[in-house]
């Protein structure tokens, strides 16, 4: 593996897309009408999406060009390098292998890492992890008072609470009936408040998810969770019969055995993974125990098998085919030819309604960079906002911004056939009207509406300005059959994969997160300030001391 990055602005395929996009003029009305196979030819299948990228800003030399800076920043070598096991991860010396995670049993050639069994590892947590799963769904675990569980609570935060609670949402017509998951992750004491507010302790099982134990929120959420159970049993003051509480009620997803003991949970109630698996990729993991409970281990390993079709297209497939790495080459077009600064993702199903969110965290945590993976500064613009919310709630909101605001936002639309509720209204069927909205949205922003088009609609001349839409708004279209476990595993590697591509591009390390250390670090030297502690108030900068006294000022 190089030692260094390549830098794409001294490709020659850089210089020929700078050349090229400075004569394009985008038109996709008159390249539809142009080439009557624009459509057919620009929708790929990737596993069980269909994929339609024709009303993207591109010819076809666009994309030549694109698939050939691919080539010339060596995607395909740094792409094997992180699926054997390399530490590509520099700053941190580690492998980066989500997709070992969801390597099915028996796959052969057997990944072996630094000397680890890699398969025979992740095959044995995830065993683990099931055992649990079918003990707690079939009962047979019990609280304290021999209760079955009927609500699990998951405490963590970033990747231990943004993919869970993601997924769980995204497969409610999955989850088992007389069970419910609720999540806390936010140190604002009315996180904890609120998602504990109407339950019962003795059917409540808490699952504490921290790699090292150690993580501030999750573990101040965790003493304060711990704290409601013992009071909410009435458990004597004794240690043995709080510890037996903490026991039945408290799990952990967790490598810290020592950390997990010392709290008192059992070890052996300990689901572990790897420092080789970043948190924002880590839902298919033990971190998702919450979510195997919730539909099955069987309905889990389909949630797998779907990540691990993606991960087989994107390594096998000639990336003129390959849905990810286009898509990926696509955002840098937008980003660093086209001057984007955000991009929209736009699900018309509701049970996706926090996938943006974890997105955001996918791809803002990995790109967010301002420096190349050897340490030298970057020679591109690196990174997108990624945002959007469901289906007709945006077209109600922001959709105005997008159609005719002067920024251009390339946007993702994602739909399935098949409504998990099939609903009418007047015999009308909803979830056709609804995806109506979905078809009709990506060819208004395509195509637009001309000033002729609105004269001739009996449009008076001085309102025909405000509504023209210029068109020429790029969006990829996304459609599945059903939103099932697979499919959902599917999106999650898609964006995965994106963004290892435009990281590649940009030669970055897409894999580590140094930017959220130091606020973290400054919280922990500000705390006793905030407590009032004269001394440590007295070092802060005018700012933050000002701040802070008027805090104390406004507090109770």
């Amino acid at each position: 593996m190089p030692t260094q990055p390549i830098d794409a602005t001294t490709t020659t395929a850089w210089q020929e897309l700078s050349v090229h996009e400075s004569t394009l003029t985008p038109d996709l009305r008159g390249w539809f009408a142009a080439d009557p196979e624009r459509a057919a030819r620009l929708t790929l299948p990737l596993a069980d999406l269909t994929v339609d990228l024709s009303k993207n800003l591109v010819t076809d030399e666009t994309l030549a060009l694109l698939v050939r800076l691919a080539d010339e920043v060596g995607l395909a070598d740094r792409l094997q390098a992180m699926l054997r096991g390399d530490h590509i991860n520099v700053t941190e010396d580690r492998a980066v292998l989500h997709t070992a995670l969801r390597r099915p049993p028996g796959a052969s050639p057997s990944l072996t890492v630094d000397g680890q069994d890699v398969d025979a590892d992740v095959q044995a947590e995830l065993a683990k992890m099931f055992a649990f799963a079918d003990k707690v769904r079939s009962g047979e675990w019990t609280g304290v008072t021999g209760s079955r569980v009927r609500t699990v609570v998951n405490i963590g935060i970033g990747g231990s609470d943004l993919g869970p609670v993601m997924a769980y949402e995204a497969l409610k017509p999955y989850v088992q009936d007389g069970l419910e998951v609720r999540f806390v992750s936010n140190i604002d004491p009315s996180d904890l408040a609120e998602t504990v507010k109407g339950l019962d302790p003795t059917t409540t099982l808490f699952i504490v998810a921290s790699k090292t134990f150690g993580t501030l929120e999750t573990l101040t959420n965790a003493r304060l969770a711990r704290a409601w159970l013992w009071e909410q049993l009435g458990t004597a003051a004794d240690d043995e019969s709080r510890n037996a509480a903490v026991a039945k009620h408290f799990v952990a997803v967790s490598t810290a055995l020592d950390k997990v003991a010392a709290f008192g949970i059992d070890p052996a109630n300990a689901f572990g993974f790897w420092d080789w698996v970043g948190g924002r990729y880590s839902v298919d993991s033990t971190i998702g125990t919450s979510l195997a409970i919730a539909i099955g281990p069987d309905r889990f390993r389909e949630f797998l098998a779907g990540f691990h079709a993606v991960d087989q297209h994107v390594a096998t497939t000639p990336f003129a085919q390959n849905v990810p790495v286009l898509m990926g080459l696509l955002n840098v077009w937008y980003v660093n030819f086209l001057g984007a600064h955000t991009h929209a993702v736009l699900p018309y199903a509701q049970y996706l309604h926090r996938f943006a969110a974890y997105l955001q965290q996918l791809t803002m945590e990995s790109n967010g960079k301002s420096v190349r993976w050897d340490g030298t500064p970057v020679t591109t613009q690196t990174g997108e906002v990624f945002w959007g919310e469901p289906g007709t709630n945006g077209q109600h909101a922001f959709y105005q911004l997008i159609h005719q605001g002067t920024r251009l936002i390339p946007a993702d639309f994602i739909a399935v056939a098949n409504p998990a509720h099939p609903l009418e209204d007047g015999g009308v069927d909803v979830h056709g009207l609804f995806l109506a909205n979905f078809f009709a949205q990506t060819k208004a922003l395509a195509f637009g509406k001309t000033a002729d088009e609105v004269r001739a609609e009996g449009t008076a001349e001085d309102i025909v300005p405000a509504r023209v839409f210029s068109g020429n708004r790029p969006t990829t279209s996304i459609l599945a059959a059903s939103l099932t476990p697979s499919v959902l595993g599917q999106l999650i590697a898609l964006y995965e994969h994106i963004t290892f591509v435009q990281g590649v591009v940009w030669g970055i390390d897409s894999f580590d997160q140094w930017g959220v250390e130091l606020g973290k670090k400054l919280a922990l030297e500000i705390a006793p300030a905030v407590q009032g502690d004269a001394a440590a108030l007295a070092t802060q900068d005018p700012s933050t001391r000002a701040l802070i006294s008027k805090y104390l000022e406004l507090r109770d």
